[in-house]
């Protein structure tokens, strides 16, 4: 029973989005709500990130000296200097990985 449940609510928010993408026509949003909803994935993006980062699995604050932090702080810079997602990526998770090793 729980797996239907599981399916009907996929299918649910599918159709949902879907329905946003098909029939809502482009021309229909004027300028300026487009430019808002330009903004909209880069400020999701922070926070889905800043709890997987910032906090630890009891939900308190991990200290200064926590790997992820010297990952994050060279993605950021990176990301900031270099305007490319992967060199991004790999630059966080290079600095992860050699803290963590």
């Amino acid at each position: 029973m729980s797996w239907l449940g599981v399916i009907i609510a996929g299918l649910i928010t599918y159709f949902t989005r879907f329905s946003m993408i098909t029939f809502v026509n482009g021309k229909m949003i004027n300028k300026k709500v487009r430019l808002v909803l330009g903004y909209v994935p880069s400020t999701v993006f922070p926070a889905i990130i800043f709890p997987a980062v910032f906090l630890n699995d009891m939900g308190s604050f991990v200290e200064i000296n926590d790997p992820k932090i010297f990952g994050i702080f060279a993605a950021v810079i990176i990301g900031y200097f270099s305007k490319n997602i992967i060199a991004t990526i790999l630059s966080g998770l290079t600095v992860y990985w050699f803290f963590i090793f």
